[in-house]
């Protein structure tokens, strides 16, 4: 079996990877049957040098490799007919823009694992770049509001080397009493909460957050029943907030009154009620002044995301009493950071960490016959048509 590295063609460049050069030997020396090659690239984190040296094929032509490995979609015209391929098509929730890619790929008999796709029994995603989203959504909404109240000015996560330089440049810096809300507990949501521990924020529980008032900042993490509840008054448990979410209202505006800082990091469900909404950041008793939000679902449950912003330009304003764009700087406006790439800023720690979990839970798979289904579920093309776990894409495939 021939395993490739392909080179990232989408803009904005990504420097990220599947796999790292030590990664590449671990899985051949592991896997001595495997063959692997990269595709030679001159934006890559890792050179290709850095391949090379360590006896990795590195090369411009990839027609001979069985199964190739992305990060970012490929763009139609370099897709290799009748190869599996592996990177995130960002398909799987009918997203408009990639419709002629999923075409493409039905039309050139390509088999498709999405890896958003690849996950346990239990539908638990396996591998992805999610803490290092919060790590990054962390840091920047801190920056943040270091920027909006000229507090301090710190550079940014992609002039730096690492998590580690992250924290460093932090703590250095001193913050007033802020109040700092997180939501979310899964890889994401635990990603900034690495950042928030590292510097030493003191972590309080959600009624102290609520109702203490505190000389140093803190941060509160908050899970789905903390700032939802159900419409009849009923107490359950987290799984019926999944099971029933049209049962439920927003509860977020008891945080919208006490929290400087918003750091979204939740996964938000179809069906699921709005988090924030424009009435809450409208009203006289909203103190929310940065709104980092990580998950960055435009137009979805935080009202003030209305676009993604840019590693480039990282920030903007919203105005609630207007539904609009304005300068961060605007004394009405809370400051909103909604970067969609954040794990770009630190593509050296992302590809090793996503490479890992994917030595560790994709790549046995290939080789034992895919005793725990991992492949099969992961698999949203075959010999030209969309497997039956996806067949809910075909109107969209379709253009319907």
């Amino acid at each position: 079996m021939k395993l490739g590295i392909i080179k990232e063609r989408k803009n904005p460049p990504d420097r990220r990877v599947v796999f790292t050069p030590e990664e590449l030997v671990r899985l051949q020396n592991e896997h001595p049957e495997a063959h692997v090659k990269v595709e030679s690239s001159d934006i890559r984190v890792f050179s290709d040098e850095a391949y090379s040296s360590l006896g990795i094929e590195v090369a411009t032509d990839m027609t001979d490799c069985d199964v190739l490995f992305g990060v970012k979609e490929v763009p139609v015209e370099a897709l290799i007919p009748n190869k599996k391929y592996f990177f995130f098509s960002h398909t799987i929730k009918k997203q408009v823009h990639n419709r002629k890619l999923l075409q493409a790929i039905l039309e050139k008999n390509i088999e498709l694992y999405d890896h958003e796709t690849i996950v346990d029994s239990n539908n638990r995603r396996l591998i992805g770049f999610g803490r290092y989203a919060g790590i990054v959504g962390a840091y920047n909404g801190l920056r943040g509001f270091g920027i909006k109240y000229e507090l301090f000015s710190i550079p940014k996560a992609e002039t730096l080397k690492g998590k580690a330089e992250l924290i460093d440049k932090l703590k250095r810096q001193t913050l007033p009493n802020i109040k700092i809300v997180l939501s979310g507990r899964g890889k994401v949501g635990m990603g900034a909460k690495e950042i928030l521990d590292g510097i030493k924020i003191k972590e309080v529980s959600v009624n102290d957050f609520l109702t203490k008032i505190y000389t140093e900042p803190v941060y509160t993490q908050i899970d789905v029943l903390d700032y939802n509840k159900r419409l009849d008054g009923q107490v359950f448990t987290n799984q019926d907030f999944y099971k029933n979410p049209t049962e439920y209202t927003s509860d977020f505006e008891r945080f919208t009154k006490v929290a400087d800082v918003y750091m979204a990091g939740h996964f938000h469900g179809n069906d699921a009620p709005d988090i924030l909404t424009r009435d809450m950041l409208q009203a006289s008793d909203c103190k929310l002044k940065v709104v980092a939000d990580i998950s960055c679902d435009v137009d979805g449950p935080i009202a003030c995301t209305i676009k993604a912003s840019t590693i480039a330009d990282p920030f903007f304003g919203y105005l609630a009493s207007e539904n609009k764009e304005v300068p961060f700087t605007h004394p009405g406006s809370v400051m909103v950071m909604s970067v969609d790439n954040l794990p770009c800023e630190l593509p050296k720690d992302a590809s090793e960490g996503f490479g890992e979990m994917f030595m560790e839970h994709v790549i046995p798979a290939f080789f034992n016959g895919d005793k725990d289904g991992i492949l099969q579920r992961a698999k949203m093309t075959e010999n030209g048509k969309l497997t039956e776990r996806f067949a809910y894409l075909q109107d969209y495939v379709d253009g319907k």
